[in-house]
């Protein structure tokens, strides 16, 4: 596991924004969610207004069988899930629906309908797994932040957010893990800076309460 730093993260996005990939990414760091989540998502998905995604099937990619992509639902009742969007991340993705909707019309092809992934090549044919996988890998190596998987981001999204506080449950909620004790695991290398930070909240609470009872 080789979660992103804040500023490896930002200076990802800022060569990421260059690229054709750029609302994949910014997404893919943003929520956490998993790669096969992402490539499924349709426009109807999508609530720009509300700022929520909504996670209700997977896509599955068989190399036995030339570009065979199908889409089926969540393993797990927790995998299948409502995913709040930042602010910046809902501005991300209505200017990615411009930016298709502009290049459909220049090609003469069909408006975006709302069963339309969101993320797709510019004639609405899905975007294979790997492909992804490998504009990743040529990022961050062009970045300088060699050896940080695509699996990565999603790891990136969890850690920053358990050093910022947020609540374990909502961490876990985010990423669909089924228990929360695979949250609590898998970020236990998080845990040591949680503790420390509890600690000074703690005295910030207690002792100024038993600085004022002393005086008076």
């Amino acid at each position: 596991m080789h979660p992103m730093t804040e500023n490896d993260l930002s200076r990802f996005l800022y060569s990421a924004k260059q690229g054709n990939h750029y609302a994949l990414f910014y997404t893919y760091l943003f929520t956490g969610m998993r790669r096969s989540e992402l490539l499924a998502v349709r426009w109807r998905d999508v609530d720009l207004f509300g700022m929520q995604i909504s996670v209700s099937r997977t896509m599955q990619y068989l190399n036995r069988v030339k570009d065979h992509i199908t889409f089926k639902e969540p393993k797990s009742k927790k995998s299948r899930r409502l995913i709040s969007l930042s602010p910046s991340t809902a501005l991300v993705l209505e200017e990615h629906r411009k930016a298709q909707e502009q290049m459909r019309e220049s090609l003469q092809l069909p408006p975006i309908s709302d069963n339309d992934l969101v993320f797709s090549h510019w004639d609405g044919k899905p975007l294979l797994p790997d492909s992804i996988t490998h504009a990743w890998v040529k990022l961050v190596r062009k970045c300088g932040l060699k050896g940080i998987r695509l699996h990565d981001a999603r790891h990136t999204h969890a850690t920053i957010m358990l050093k910022q506080g947020v609540h374990p449950k909502v961490v876990q909620e985010r990423l669909g893990h089924a228990n929360i004790s695979t949250t609590l695991d898998t970020y236990s290398h998080v845990s040591p800076g949680l503790q420390e930070a509890a600690a000074r909240g703690f005295d910030d609470i207690i002792i100024p309460k038993e600085t004022v009872s002393a005086v008076h």
